[in-house]
């Protein structure tokens, strides 16, 4: 394979936004027929050589090949013409548009006139899913398709542009374990076909059992390449971190005080129903269960995101009025959203702008915010958190997603909280920032605050949590102490093949 002219090259690739340096001499060959895996660091500039690949950005220096030839991918179009496609972690489908015009947009068939051919449209776009073995009818708005069918959608937009290259941008990250499987089968299938795949992913278990390569990146720079089978998953850690990994899991034991979050009878009209539970100064406690089992709907009605339909909420033995996040604010509840670029952050905004918002009205005085005042706070507390940026004032959308988590987590910090609740905190981000989260939240509670955690990693549940509470179809199934949380626990109670409960 080493010897073959590889699909895409890129060599001594530079590029700088400002006075960061965003790549220093990377590198990278992808070949026909193969699934190569990219990983690194949040920051380590994996995000930046996609999208020179798209066409987005353009090198400082260094070249790119096609198939041994030095090509110019000066815009998009110039990388869709080379057969280069990239797929997103957050496809980007139009959701007013069907399914077909999706897929076909800008380039439809046409018939007499000029006018869209819809139904040749449709019979296209069932033919190339057809191909890739799933059913998804060409008619359908793409509004109310789930991720994995979007992800299907710009598969087939790929292939339909003949595309030789199919760059997959954490392709899993929102996927459950079925629709991870599914979209592995099309992946295989189509290196089988010849395309090249390169898969860029932070969960190791998924580069082992798709992936034939390996590429390491660390700050900008190409550490290795090695086959699959010749390099361990703690070898792979320790040169994308450069350094031996702390624990990835130091939770100690936990010495709960007085129950800060008391939950009774919550209903919502999100998918949760006759939801009871409590919540320690000084322990963790994570939501688990599969996908869809109403862990989000949970913590959103505690927080007064979502109002409730029945049931009471009470910090500190006080009443939170239902639909009120402004209420559970005051009261010293906090809450990290899953999905931080939608709903945790404002990406057109600076770093600092972001670290302060809620805490602008405590900051001003006599009515007057300055601007020193504002950059004091955002640089302790993006300090704590080790955040890596240019500077305060660059928007926070430069960032990379782990820097980005850190950003949200700074500005709830920031308030102190009582009460703690992280949906999904270590989603998409690299190992060695999980392990920093995972620090910071048990530091947390070692200083008394409570934590509610929801994880759709059981690795994490299991490592961090001092209780884990197990949901299934909008009910808690059970709830297992540390001492008894497995996998297989907490699995059967997700499933209802047990109706053990503690």
């Amino acid at each position: 394979m080493s010897e073959a002219v590889p699909v895409v090259a890129l060599r001594d690739v530079e590029k700088s936004f400002g006075a960061v340096r965003a790549l220093r001499g990377a590198g990278l060959e992808l070949h026909a027929g193969e699934a190569h895996a990219l990983v690194g660091e949040n920051g380590a500039g994996k995000s930046t050589l996609i999208k020179i690949l798209a066409g987005l950005y353009r090198p400082d220096a260094g070249a790119i090949e096609i198939d041994g030839e030095p090509v110019d991918l000066h815009d998009p179009s110039a990388a869709i013409a080379a057969g280069i496609a990239v797929i997103y972690q957050e496809p980007a489908l139009f959701g007013d548009l069907t399914v077909a015009e999706n897929l076909f947009i800008g380039r439809q068939p046409r018939g007499r006139l000029g006018r869209i051919d819809r139904a040749a449209m449709d019979r296209d776009a069932t033919a190339l899913f057809e191909r890739l073995g799933v059913l998804l009818e060409p008619d359908r708005p793409a509004k109310g398709l789930s991720i994995a069918d979007q992800q299907l959608v710009e598969i087939a937009k790929a292939i339909s542009l003949d595309a030789r290259v199919l760059v997959m941008d954490e392709p899993t990250a929102a996927l459950t374990s079925r629709e991870v499987e599914r979209l592995f089968d099309v992946v295989r299938a189509l290196r089988a076909k010849g395309t090249a795949i390169l898969f860029i992913s932070h969960r190791f278990d998924e580069v082992e059992a798709l992936c034939q390569r390996v590429t390491v990146m660390r700050d900008g720079a190409h550490v290795s390449t090695d086959p699959m089978g010749e390099v361990t998953v703690d070898e792979l850690i320790r040169r994308m971190v450069g350094r031996e990994l702390a624990a990835m899991f130091p939770r100690g034991e936990a010495a709960p005080g007085e129950v800060v979050l008391d939950v009774e009878g919550l209903a919502s009209a999100e998918r949760c129903r006759d939801v009871s539970f409590q919540v320690r100064a000084g322990e963790i406690v994570a939501l688990a269960g599969l996908v869809g089992a109403g862990r989000s709907e949970v913590v959103q009605a505690v927080f007064g995101v979502a109002p409730r339909e029945a049931g009471r909420v009470r910090v500190l033995g006080r009443d939170l009025p239902s639909g009120n996040p402004r209420a559970a604010m005051r009261a010293g509840v906090a809450l990290v959203p899953e999905d931080r670029r939608q709903q945790g952050l404002l990406l057109d905004l600076s770093v600092m702008r972001n670290a302060t918002l809620v805490r602008r009205g405590r900051l001003a005085r006599f009515g007057f915010l300055t601007g020193a005042a504002e950059q004091r706070e955002a640089a302790e507390w993006t300090g704590r958190l080790q955040a890596k940026y240019g500077r305060l004032t660059d928007p926070v959308a430069t960032l990379s997603g782990g820097n980005q988590q850190k950003i949200v987590l700074a500005k709830w910090l920031a308030t102190g909280p009582r009460l703690l609740i992280v949906d999904e905190p270590t989603r998409g981000i690299d190992v060695a920032t999980k392990a920093e989260v995972h620090r910071l939240l048990s530091d947390l509670a070692a200083d008394g605050v409570a934590v509610l955690m929801v994880s759709s990693e059981l690795l994490e549940v299991l490592g961090m949590a001092d209780r884990t509470l197990v949901m299934r179809e909008g009910r808690l199934a059970g709830e297992l102490p540390r001492a008894d949380a497995t996998e297989e626990a907490v699995m059967r109670l997700a499933t209802g093949q047990t109706a053990e409960a503690r």
